[in-house]
């Protein structure tokens, strides 16, 4: 029994120093003491001759301290052995090459290759070292080779990734379509690889290529999946035509195929500004939608982009649609979109909110869940806003707040308590509202309520009267109501009577995005640049400075300017909430490649 427990703790002990050494070895071989690491190295690999890893050490240090010799011998020691693992073909092959010795490496190099002859497993390591090498080539080779002998291999992934770094992008986009075609990786990795190497330019070379190699395996080998991926690479470079083109053939070639992508590109268009396609999708949902739902929600939408440039005429052509859309829907659970849209229409667009609000208290009755309900009371408690009715609209905000406290729901009726306090004047409850939203797990409306919080704060203690911050939230309202000439007139009121109080900027800010509504640029621009000259230090200086910048990029034409005030955000102002978006813009106006 004593000599029993005297082995086991003679091996213990072997087992640690071991541990230890090789601790030590890679320790030393990191920090770039090759001088300590060999010393480790050496004993490691002599008491364990089948560890590859001791050896590749071994050699590594004997090659830093250009002791090729010493490296040589070993490795032909190696190689001698009649089961000698590939890769040590292709260090010997590399020991020469650091030698420059290529003819004698070449000859190990193809050592290497025919081991995966009589193995093809081997095909992985030995195309694996030949990249750690930066010996691409010959990965290729290997890789192939392997593939070629054993077809259930794939080693797509690593020859894409070789074909990048070679600049053989069409190979590259090929190997990567492999791996789809064959099942062998999710189609999101792929995409997210192939990304990195197309813009938007639909002219680029890389996009170029990659439309060719997508139409090349279309010809080859029909299948709806070149149709999706030339949608993706046409949503890509935003020619939603050529995206809704595909999506009409997949729709048409796959039997049981629904309408969702064909309404998922609808909206990327309606988002885009890219109204005709945007209009045909649509109208073709409508066209081709046995679903109820599906062809209600195109009808919708349909009529969200009438609005985009609403004429009387149009404004009376929308609301026969509502009722004609009433009429064949009905009031139900399964079309309270319609109602709730009918009604914002009947406020926001006709000043009608008393129908509106009856419509939307009658869906109330109607069964639905908790989520539904909470959306129906939002809709109501804005046109009870709308129409001045605040202490209706906060009953609704706060049940909406209290049901759903954990959602983004809950949280945005929780800011429109506080938008709706701030309106009628109660700025001590909007504060406690706002403090609370500050660390929303929406950026959005943690940033509003940010940017709600300081107004009123900030303008609370320099007055005690509040008489500025009362008119700000009046001209607020006037706003929310669409009233926009009567919101500007009482910014202007701000800007006149309260020179130099803290609100002076909120009113400019305010009133120059009124400005831009009304069309009104130039004015709009004085705002914004009165701003960023005389509030430079000011909360809102990003903002104005981002403003601008959109302006003179989408609206005046003059890239140069915005350039100078996307670059401004970029270094002064990197923790705003617009720096991610105005690196975006200030990297596409200079020309830069954004994938």
């Amino acid at each position: 029994m004593r000599h029993f427990l005297f082995l086991i703790s003679f091996c213990l002990l072997h087992i640690s120093a071991m541990a230890q050494e090789d601790f030590l070895a890679k320790q030393y071989f990191n920090d770039g003491d090759y001088e300590k690491a060999v010393v480790f190295y050496e004993k490691l690999a002599e008491t364990n001759p089948r560890r590859t890893d001791y050896a590749e050490g071994l050699v590594g240090c004997y090659q830093q301290l250009e002791r090729y010799d010493e490296a040589e011998a070993f490795l032909l020691e190696k190689i001698a052995d009649p089961y000698v693992f590939p890769t040590f073909f292709i260090e010997l092959g590399y020991n020469y090459t650091l030698q420059e010795q290529s003819e004698k490496a070449s000859v190990h190099y193809e050592q290497a290759i025919q081991k995966i002859d009589e193995n093809p497993n081997y095909g992985y390591s030995v195309g694996y070292r030949f990249q750690q090498y930066a010996l691409l080539d010959y990965a290729i080779r290997a890789y192939s080779r392997a593939m070629e002998l054993k077809p259930d291999l794939n080693y797509d992934f690593q020859l894409a990734r070789i074909y990048g770094e070679q600049g053989d992008i069409e190979k590259m986009y090929q190997s990567y379509l492999n791996l789809i075609w064959e099942g062998k990786t999710s189609r999101s990795n792929v995409l997210q690889n192939i990304d990195d190497f197309i813009t938007e330019d639909p002219t680029d070379e890389n996009n170029v290529l990659l439309r060719k190699v997508l139409l090349r395996n279309a010809q080859q080998n029909p299948d709806v999946l070149w149709n999706e991926l030339l949608s993706w690479l046409f949503v890509h470079q935003k020619q939603y035509n050529s995206a809704f083109g595909q999506e009409k053939a997949i729709y048409k070639r796959v039997d049981g195929s629904n309408l969702d992508r064909l309404e998922n590109l609808g909206d990327i268009a309606l988002d885009d500004k890219d109204l005709e396609t945007a209009t045909s999708i649509f109208q073709y949902i409508v066209d081709n939608s046995d679903e109820p739902r599906v062809k209600l929600n195109a009808q919708l939408r349909l009529i969200d982009i009438a609005l985009e440039n609403p004429t009387e005429k149009i404004l009376d052509d929308i609301e026969k649609q509502f009722k004609d859309l009433l009429a064949e829907y009905g009031n139900q659970s399964q079309t309270l979109q319609l109602q709730i849209a009918y009604a914002n229409f009947l406020t926001f667009r006709r000043e009608r909110p008393e129908p509106a609000i009856g419509m939307l208290k009658e869906s109330l009755e109607l069964p639905m869940g908790r989520l539904a309900m909470a959306y129906v009371k939002l809709a109501l408690g804005d046109i009870l806003v709308y129409d001045q009715r605040f202490n209706e609209a906060l009953i609704l905000y706060t049940q909406v707040q209290k049901s759903l406290k954990n959602d983004v729901l809950g949280q945005d009726a929780r800011f429109k308590v506080a938008q709706t306090s701030f309106y009628k004047g109660d700025f001590d409850w909007a504060l406690t509202q706002l403090k609370v939203l500050r660390g929303s797990t929406s950026q959005l409306i943690a940033n509003d309520a940010m940017q709600l919080s300081l107004l009123i704060s900030d303008n609370s203690l320099e007055d005690s009267t509040q008489t500025a911050l009362k008119k700000y939230a009046r001209a607020d309202l006037l706003a929310y109501q669409n009233k926009n000439k009567e919101a500007i007139e009482a910014l202007e009121d701000i800007l006149l009577n309260h020179k130099g109080e803290k609100i002076e900027d909120e009113a400019l800010l305010k009133q120059a995005q009124l400005l831009v509504e009304q069309k009104e640029y130039e004015s709009a621009e004085f705002n914004y640049q009165k701003i960023v000259e005389f509030y430079a230090d000011g909360i809102l200086a990003d903002d104005a400075h981002f403003a601008l910048g959109e302006l003179y990029q989408n609206i005046l034409n003059e890239p140069e300017k915005a350039k100078v005030h996307f670059e401004k955000i970029i270094y002064n102002y990197q923790d705003s909430y617009y720096f991610p978006q105005a690196r975006t813009n200030f990297r596409k106006l200079r020309g830069d490649a954004i994938n």
